[in-house]
């Protein structure tokens, strides 16, 4: 029997998260499969899903991002996106292999009903229902479904900020005509009830209006309201190799605990990262990406991998940052050292960047920086010939920065794990998060 992947996006949906997977309960005893994708939710949204899915994976926010996670994981034949506050209709796992097989399709959509009490949400459902029908383009809303195949062949949905199903479409349509079925899926009218029926419908027509004319998904974004100082979040780390990392350690701690002080940090790093909200989160990774380190954190975390590449540090740093700007957004870069690193610091670094700086640091108390941020493209000259590793780098760095004539903001001095010194510090921090103590013994 074929099976379905049913995969829900969800950041802080406590509210509704519980009655949506018991819906799926029926479902999961036929033999379909049920992920919840959590987008770093502060409602407990994962731990309630925790006992009601298959599987619960952690992604970095935005919708695009955590459905392709989630069809990664997926081991189904058919992948179908559902969003948190919507129901499947009965019987919704025959309608769709058998509706599939019979039209010979790739793809499809159920017809949506707005769950609400206004007249005019009745009116909106069905206009959906007829543009999807007339246009074959789908809305999320309507519980897109795509075989496993196909959704890998034209690559998942693009790494958008808004209207990922609008791309997404575009790219099945091109593969076959959606299957339409008439069976509803039965959808929250919080968006609608929350901010106004006529005021949402107007919006969301403007949207696509402005997305046709060419308009970009991140500026579509900001009038949305649905990102908040956006940006890419870049953690720079090293393959967990015992003696090739921490090496300053291994005397205090062996090269095998070192190795593994040095992996928990790289996932507190990822853990914060995605606990910021702020965009996609990228795993830039040395020597290369095949360390079946790196190949666990994308699947855990559904981060994506970059390598790093060749060069100093100053060029491979160069390389990530221009990568992210090239994408349309600032970037963030990071590296995994530094056990004091906050969502909230995260955000404070997003919101000198949005304030209208060209970059933004986070000073490191042995000289150098924790973090770099840039909203404009890098200039060879701040990266060139530093010598990194030293106590002078951050103090060049502000030579380079006011000879260049560019903004900056400089953040509160924060503290990396390099040192034996700094293993007390940490372990008083993190005692129980992180297991070692000086000496290589194990807490």
């Amino acid at each position: 029997m074929k099976r379905l992947s049913i995969i829900i996006p969800a950041l802080n949906e406590a509210e509704g998260i519980v009655a949506t997977l018991e819906s799926l309960g029926e479902l999961r005893r036929r033999g379909h499969e049920v992920i919840v994708v959590d987008g770093g939710s502060s409602d407990g949204t994962a731990s309630l899903a925790g006992g009601l899915a298959d599987r619960v994976l952690a992604a970095s926010a935005g919708r695009a991002g955590q459905m392709n996670a989630g069809a990664r994981a997926a081991t189904g034949d058919v992948l179908l996106f559902l969003h948190a506050d919507s129901r499947l209709p009965a019987g919704a796992d025959r309608l769709v292999l058998q509706g599939l097989v019979t039209g010979n399709l790739a793809w499809g959509r159920f017809d949506v009903a707005i769950a609400g009490a206004h007249a005019l949400l009745r009116v909106v459902g069905a206009m959906m229902n007829l543009r999807s029908r007339l246009t074959h383009i789908c809305t999320g809303d309507q519980g897109i479904f795509v075989r496993r195949e196909i959704f890998d062949a034209v690559g998942g949905y693009p790494d958008q900020e808004l209207m990922e199903d609008l791309a997404i479409s575009a790219r099945l349509r091109r593969v076959s005509a959606p299957l339409c079925l008439r069976q509803r899926c039965l959808t929250s009218a919080r968006r609608w009830e929350s901010q106004g029926v006529l005021r949402t419908v107007t919006l969301m027509w403007w949207l696509r209006l402005q997305y046709a004319l060419g308009a970009s998904p991140a500026r579509l974004a900001r009038a949305y309201g649905t990102r908040r100082h956006s940006c890419r979040i870049m953690v720079f780390a090293k393959a967990p190799t015992p003696g090739r990392v921490k090496t300053r350690l291994i005397a205090a701690l062996g090269e095998r605990a070192a190795a593994e002080l040095h992996r928990q940090l790289v996932e507190r790093t990822l853990f914060t990262a995605l606990a910021a909200k702020l965009g996609p989160v990228e795993l830039w990774c040395a020597p290369g990406t095949d360390d079946a380190f790196f190949a666990a954190c994308a699947r855990q975390h559904g981060v994506s991998l970059h390598a790093q590449g060749e060069g100093d540090l100053g060029v491979r740093m160069a390389r990530a940052l221009e990568h992210a700007l090239a994408a349309g957004s600032p970037g963030l870069l990071v590296g995994s050292d530094c056990a004091v690193l906050s969502a909230e610091y995260l955000r404070q670094a997003a919101a000198g960047l949005a304030g209208g700086n060209d970059a933004v640091f986070g000073p490191a108390e042995d000289g150098g920086y924790v973090l770099i941020g840039l909203a404009r493209k890098s200039s060879a000259q701040l990266f060139d010939d530093i010598a990194w590793g030293t106590a002078t780098v951050m103090q060049e760095t502000r030579a380079r920065l006011a000879r260049l004539n560019w903004r900056w903001r400089e953040l509160a001095t924060l503290w990396d794990v390099d040192r034996p010194e700094d293993l007390p510090r940490l372990h008083g921090l993190h005692g129980e998060l992180f297991g070692h103590r000086p000496g290589g013994r194990p807490c």
